[in-house]
Formats: structure tokens, C-alpha cells, sequence
């Protein structure tokens, strides 16, 4: 009975990086050959371009590079059999496609069939179908192997094609971008289609963080009975090794470093920090600034940063104000203590004055309000920005997503900077994340954790005095922004109908200023940004 040893790479190819990324992958295919005795090697989705190429793939040159990359990597291709993810030009149409890689040469190019248009996903806007393409199978000893490409496998007829043509064992390569509670989705997905066709699945799914996508890994194995092996460590970069028995249809993990913790929060602790080191590295930062203010949420995020980046990496500031408590300081200080990070100081009262001084003409007889508190939290954003402008380094934002859909945020102040780490964490999942990370070792003062949220900007001020209590909002904008309730829906689930309809009046007309937030990784269902695109300007209520 035939064995193939299978080689995954479960690794980072960053978009738009075609040289470098070919580079890797012949890297990469000589390691499976002469390393670990692969006689078959995957590489994830679009490997070659990175994941998503959005409008790189309208520009000639970039396919070009494509194409003259796979050439070069299909040369290195002896003694073993690669898969390999790339966008496909034929004249003006472009495909989402894979090739088998072999004896130096392309033997064959599967176009994926199924576009995802939906979420965060443009396929159509970028790809077409090929109205002549079916399945691609191929041989390798003797084993007949099938490709089709992450959206395929979620629907039956790509992969019953594929069996049909004689497969026994599919290759699947993604590009699934992380979000909660989508890894036991797709497992239970992989076990049904397993069980319609009887093939065996190599699942294979890219890692790393691009912009406000964060690819976790977590690459899976089922075997031809619908047994779904464990999944692969996510967020980090593998090679993923297993034995597939012919006839048997079954896979044997030779390398395989398993999931150990799939509990929502380590999931999101991990996708968050992974995202703040990609785009950091990615886009040439190797230290970050941020205010460190004595709450919670400035707490959540220099308690990331350090994950992400290392201590001496990660610069703090505090910014008091009149209205900062002595506590706000005394907290700021012990948790940069704690995490063994530069804190530095800087009061905003000198350039407040200035521009009350400035405007006082035009505010003369007016009674202090909302201007005057916003002034300060601009201050603060004019301040850490020009920190981050003479010394470098990315500055990070540290609003969560409760204050950004109700507003609860000073554009041009507390948004300024150019990450928002925690921007898809609801205000109480920010409180869950911070409890879960402090039983692992405490980096976060827990007075930080239980102290009621403010942002200070006048006398003895909380948030609960403009919003509701946080378990109220999470809950109405839950289930209005990730489960797409109505809000009649919402209100038949026991909230008062006043306070619904107050609150979705506040994320109808705050928009506009989620269209000016920093990105940030998605970790949710339904995040701000590229996922949710509503209009600013709109007659229709709901």
C-alpha cells in the first residue's frame, strides 16, 4: 500500500512581496524534499501575491511578476510536487488560482470556482470563473490527488467533481481570515464533506496578519472515514507533516504541533497580538507609542503591545489633565512597572490654555461643554503624534468597539494613531480579555480592571453618565451589528425600546467617524471597517 508524506506550509507570504515570496516558497520546497522526505508540498492560498491582492492584480506589471515568479519556482520543483497558489492572467481576465509544480516544469493550474463577495471578501470585484474549468486532478505515486480552493470546499459540487475525476486524497489551500467561533465551523464542514465524497482532506490555511486581517493557521486533516484530526497551533508558522495511507484513506502526523487552547479569549488574545506585529513589521515600525491613562482599555493595549513586541519596544505616556485623578496616575505608572516599559509624562494643561486662550473671543458668554472636553482629548492626540513624528514609531489607539459605534470617541483626539488594536473588542469582552491574560501572569493592575470606566475629561465624570451600562449597549449592539437583528427583535429580547432605539440613533449617526478610525485586527463576526460598509449619509432607519 502507497504512502505519500505530505508537507504543509502553514507560513506568512505577505501581500504584494512576489520575489521574496517565491524566494521562500523554493526555499520552502527544497526543505520538504530534503528535510522532511515529502513527496508533496501546499502552499496557501495566493501564496505567491499574498492575501488579498485587492488592486494590486489591475496593475500588468504585478501579474507579470506573478507569472515570471511561478516560472522560477516551478524550475526548483525536482524530486518533489508542489502546490502552489498564484493570480492567473489570461489577457484581461484574471484567475484565483493553483498550480502543480513538477519535475521543473507547471503540470497543471486549477481556477478556483467559488468567489466569496461577501464580508470582508471582494473576489468578484478582482477574479473571474473559468466557464470551461472543472476539477484538477493529478498523480503522485500512483495516488490520484485533487485541488480545489477554500471557498470550493464550501460548497458540494467543486468537491464531488473532484472525487468523481478519481481522487482520493484533496488538497485544500485557504486564505480564511480568523474570526471567533469560525474554527469549529469549518471543521464540522470539512467532517460533512468528507462523508459525501469519502476522500481524504489536507486543509491547509495561511497565517499572519495583513492589515485588519489576521489568518490563523489552524490547518486540519481529516481522514476518508470523516475523522478530523486536531488542528494545527494557530498564529504561528509550521511545517505540518503527515503520512497519508493510500487505499486506507488516512492520515499519520509525523509534525504536527496541536491547537492547545482554543478558548475565546486566548483566540483573540493571540489574532490581536499577532495583528500588532505584522503590521508593525510589515510596514516598517519597530516600536510603538501609546497613552497610558490608568483605564482599562489603554491598559488592554500596552498589555498587547509588550506580547507583541517586546517590552523595550513599547513606549507609554501619560497626559494628565485638571480633571485626571491621582489614582488614573498612580495605576498608569504601576502597570508600566508591571510590564517593565518606558513611561513618560506629559501634561496637556500648557497647550489646553493655549487654545481656550485662542478661542475665547468666539466662546465669550458660552457655558463649557462638550468642546471644551473634546479640546483636551485633541491635545493629547496633537501631543502623542508628535512624539511618534520625532522619534519614531507607530502610534496606537486604544478605543474599543462600544465607543466606536455609539461615538463615545474624540476624532482628532483619543482616535488619533495609526493601529487600533482593541477596535473589534466590545467593551465588556475588553474586561473578559483583560481577567483571562492576568490568571496567565498579571500584567494588568486589577483596580485598572474594576474601577468604573472615564475618561476624565471634566469633574467626577463616568461613562455611564452619557450610556447605558456597558452590559445594556454590548448587548443591543450584538445582536443589531453582528446578528443583524431588527430592532424590534431586540426589544422582544427584554431591552427597554427607548434605550435601543437610543443607541442605534448613536451608531447610525457616528459613521463618519468610523470612516476615519485607524484599522484594526478583525476578531469578531461583524467588524467595523472593510466588513460592515454602511453609507454616512442615509434616510433609512431600522
Amino acid at each position: 500500500m502507497t504512502t505519500l508524506r505530505l508537507a504543509l506550509a502553514q507560513f506568512d507570504f505577505p501581500v504584494g512581496a512576489v520575489q521574496a515570496n517565491a524566494a521562500r516558497i523554493a526555499t520552502l520546497v527544497a526543505e520538504a524534499r530534503d528535510k522532511h522526505g515529502a513527496d508533496l508540498v501546499l502552499f496557501p492560498e495566493l501564496a505567491l501575491s499574498g492575501y488579498p491582492p485587492e488592486d494590486l492584480v489591475h496593475r500588468p506589471a504585478f501579474l507579470e511578476a506573478c507569472e515570471k515568479a511561478l516560472a522560477e519556482v516551478a524550475r526548483a520543483c525536482t524530486g518533489i510536487t508542489a502546490v502552489v497558489g498564484w493570480p492567473q492572467a489570461a489577457g484581461s481576465i484574471v484567475y484565483n488560482a493553483a498550480s502543480v509544480l513538477a519535475d521543473g516544469r507547471v503540470q497543471a493550474t486549477y481556477r478556483k470556482r467559488e468567489l466569496p463577495n461577501y464580508a470582508v471578501f471582494d473576489e468578484r470585484r478582482y477574479f473571474d470563473v473559468d466557464p470551461d474549468g472543472g476539477a484538477c486532478t493529478f498523480e503522485v505515486r500512483g495516488v490520484t490527488v485533487g485541488l480545489v480552493v477554500c471557498e470550493d470546499l464550501w460548497f458540494p459540487e467543486p468537491l464531488a467533481d473532484t472525487v468523481r475525476q478519481g481522487a482520493e486524497l484533496v488538497l485544500v489551500p485557504n486564505a480564511s481570515p480568523f474570526e471567533r467561533d469560525k474554527t469549529a465551523q469549518r471543521d464540522t464542514l470539512v467532517a460533512l464533506r468528507v462523508q459525501e465524497g469519502g476522500a481524504a482532506l489536507a486543509y491547509l490555511n495561511a497565517v499572519g496578519g495583513q492589515d485588519e486581517l489576521v489568518f490563523d493557521g489552524a490547518s486540519v486533516l481529516a481522514d476518508g472515514d470523516g475523522t478530523v484530526h486536531p488542528a494545527a497551533r494557530a498564529f504561528e508558522e509550521h511545517w505540518l507533516v503527515a503520512d497519508y495511507e493510500a487505499g486506507a484513506r488516512r492520515f499519520t502526523r509525523v509534525h504536527w504541533p496541536e491547537e492547545d487552547d482554543e478558548s475565546r479569549e486566548s483566540m483573540a488574545w493571540r489574532a490581536i497580538v499577532r495583528g500588532i506585529r505584522d503590521y508593525c513589521g510589515k510596514n516598517g515600525f519597530d516600536r510603538v507609542w501609546l497613552g497610558l491613562s490608568g483605564g482599562i482599555d489603554s491598559g488592554l493595549v500596552a498589555a498587547l503591545a509588550v506580547d507583541a513586541l517586546g517590552a523595550r519596544n513599547v513606549a507609554a505616556v501619560r497626559l494628565p489633565s485638571r480633571f485626571t485623578s491621582g489614582l488614573s496616575n498612580d495605576l498608569a505608572e504601576e502597570q508600566a512597572r508591571m510590564l517593565g516599559i518606558r513611561l513618560e509624562t506629559v501634561a496637556i494643561e500648557a497647550p489646553f490654555q493655549g487654545f481656550l486662550q485662542a478661542l475665547a473671543p468666539l466662546f465669550s458668554g458660552l457655558e463649557p461643554g462638550i468642546a471644551e472636553e473634546n479640546l483636551q482629548s485633541r491635545c493629547r492626540g496633537a501631543l502623542m503624534m508628535a512624539l511618534s513624528n520625532k522619534f519614531g514609531g507607530l502610534l496606537l489607539t486604544t478605543g474599543n468597539k462600544s465607543e466606536y459605534a455609539v461615538g463615545y470617541a474624540t476624532i482628532y483626539g483619543d482616535m488619533c494613531g495609526g493601529f487600533a488594536p482593541i477596535k473589534d473588542l466590545y467593551k465588556t469582552e475588553v474586561t473578559a480579555l483583560c481577567h483571562w491574560r492576568n490568571r496567565i501572569s498579571r500584567v494588568i493592575p486589577e483596580e485598572v480592571i474594576t474601577r468604573p470606566p472615564s475618561a476624565e475629561l471634566r469633574e467626577n465624570q463616568t461613562d455611564q453618565d452619557s450610556l447605558p451600562p456597558y452590559a445594556v449597549l454590548d448587548g443591543i449592539l450584538q445582536r443589531y451589528i453582528d446578528q443583524d437583528l431588527s430592532p424590534a427583535e431586540i426589544v422582544a429580547e427584554g431591552f427597554d425600546a427607548a434605550t435601543v432605539a437610543r443607541v442605534l440613533n448613536l451608531l447610525r449617526v457616528n459613521e463618519w467617524k468610523r470612516r476615519q478610525a485607524a484599522p484594526g485586527p478583525k476578531v469578531s463576526h461583524r467588524a467595523f471597517g472593510r466588513e460592515r460598509r454602511y453609507p454616512i449619509t442615509t434616510g433609512w432607519r431600522d
